[in-house]
């Protein structure tokens, strides 16, 4: 198996060099997998921002999305070879798995909270090696509030990256100068396949002014440049620090929310447009609670009513402002019943390789190892397995340059199979909306929805 093949091979040369072919292979198979299948559409702001290749920087992000984010850090470079560091309990899953994100520039960080007081003393050998990678040129990636967040806010810092990055400048006795790079991810969803992500780079910090500080005051040193990362970082992701209403508010951007970007001319389907566009609306909303207007937790709670009514009759929110008519309903399902041959044969075998570890991830609380869980097992399992069998069996019916045109079609085939079911839940979203509004259920959210687009509408033009 081909995929099998070059990851044994990307192990065994990877420290040969960064840019031999097995190396750069393995990435462009990779990549073809997240930049294609997972997401739809990824956009990568501030590249211009990143110092050039050689160069020592160390990148700190936000984390929302467990292995996704480094990834999608990862790919904004042609072939530069990053370090991540990565939280232990991810090398604890096998042996193998261990061994290959080893080889693949990840390090373990060990936490008191998760890991126990004991294994902190295996951290000192993996930040001196990532001190001396980091002040010889490499580029390292770190997550400073330790852990991923499940909700789109920035959690406390911890000041360990700011202390690789100085004693790294002291091991060459502050000769070297290294960067700090405040870096986002953000996500139009967090699960499921063919969404979009943004990565955004903010401006680049030297650590050389704070030399002299940081070897008579090494904690304010690094209290002073963290203050600056942070404050970058919150600035070029969507942080709601309004975590009692964190629900509500992420309700409304993903349904008024589109109406508000339109408004003032946004790109809704554009998300680095949406992503300033969810900051103001949120900025907004915030000021007016803070100024002690009382109708802005009225909003809230109505809010999470009107999402409770809309999940128990399984329906959409923007249903409310346009009814689907029977006539597209019926077009839509005659467009299915035409395609349901296509669909049927798509399914072989990427219902296995979607669907297998969405069961397994039943059993697992923490939602954001969804997609992570997903692509890792698809890359390195269920794509190479079940695509070589496939080919396999394709060989019994069909000659061989069929066979390889079959295989080179599998992916292609799966984003059908997942758009298709995609157009059938939907569909029949609208037929439970038309059965509803004929039971009389429809009429009492729409006015409650009006109430809360009113209020919102009196709100946000106070505050322009």
């Amino acid at each position: 198996m081909l995929s099998f093949w070059l990851i044994l091979q990307f192990m065994m040369n990877s420290g040969k060099s960064r840019q031999g072919w097995i190396y750069r292979t393995f990435r462009a198979y990779v990549r073809f997998i997240h930049d294609t299948l997972f997401y739809r559409h990824i956009y990568r702001i501030g590249t211009e921002n990143i110092p050039s290749d050689g160069i020592p920087v160390l990148i700190a992000s936000n984390h929302q999305n467990c292995l996704c984010d480094p990834l999608g850090v990862l790919f904004a470079f042609k072939d530069r070879k990053l370090n991540f560091i990565a939280r232990a309990d991810v090398f604890s899953v096998h042996p193998l798995i261990s061994k290959i994100l080893r080889k693949m520039g990840l390090l373990p960080a060990y936490r008191l909270s998760f890991e126990g007081e004991a294994s902190l003393v295996k951290n000192k050998e993996i930040f001196n090696v990532s001190e001396k990678e980091l002040v010889s040129g490499r580029t390292l990636l770190m997550y400073p509030e330790g852990t991923h967040q499940d909700k789109r806010w920035l959690g406390d810092f911890s000041l360990g990256y700011m202390k690789l990055a100085f004693e790294a400048a002291e091991l060459d006795n502050f000769q070297t100068e290294i960067w700090i790079l405040p870096a986002c991810n953000h996500y139009s969803e967090y699960c499921d396949i063919q969404q979009d992500i943004l990565i955004k780079f903010g401006m680049p910090v030297s650590l050389k002014p704070y030399y002299e500080l940081y070897k008579t005051r090494p904690r304010t040193a690094q209290r002073q440049v963290n203050a600056i990362v942070r404050e970058q970082i919150e600035g070029l992701m969507l942080n709601i620090t309004d975590s009692d209403n964190y629900r509500a508010i992420d309700f409304l951007r993903n349904t008024y929310g589109r109406k508000y970007a339109a408004k003032h001319g946004f790109r809704v389907d554009y998300l680095p447009d949406m992503l300033l566009s969810d900051r103001s609306f949120f900025e907004a909303l915030d000021k007016a609670k803070s100024d002690g207007d009382i109708s802005v937790q009225q909003i809230y709670d109505d809010a999470l009513m009107l999402e409770e009514e809309i999940k128990k009759l399984k329906i959409r929110e923007n249903h409310l402002e346009k009814a689907p008519g029977w006539g597209m309903i019926i077009a839509s399902i005659l467009a299915m019943m035409a395609l349901l041959p296509v669909w049927l044969f798509s399914l072989w075998p990427n219902i296995i390789i979607y669907k297998v570890p969405a069961l397994v991830m039943r059993r697992v609380k923490d939602k954001m190892f969804y997609n992570s869980f997903l692509f890792g097992i698809s890359v390195l399992i269920t794509i190479p397995v079940f695509y070589t069998l496939s080919f396999i069996w394709a060989l019994f019916f069909v000659n061989i340059w069929i066979s390889v045109f079959y295989v080179f079609m599998l992916p292609w085939l799966g984003l059908f199979a997942w758009y298709y079911w995609r157009c059938a839940v939907r569909t029949w979203q609208d037929i439970r909306y038309r059965n509803a509004d004929r039971a009389g259920q429809i009429s009492s959210l729409a006015e409650l929805r009006n109430k809360i687009e009113k209020r919102l509408n009196n709100i946000l033009n106070k505050n322009e």
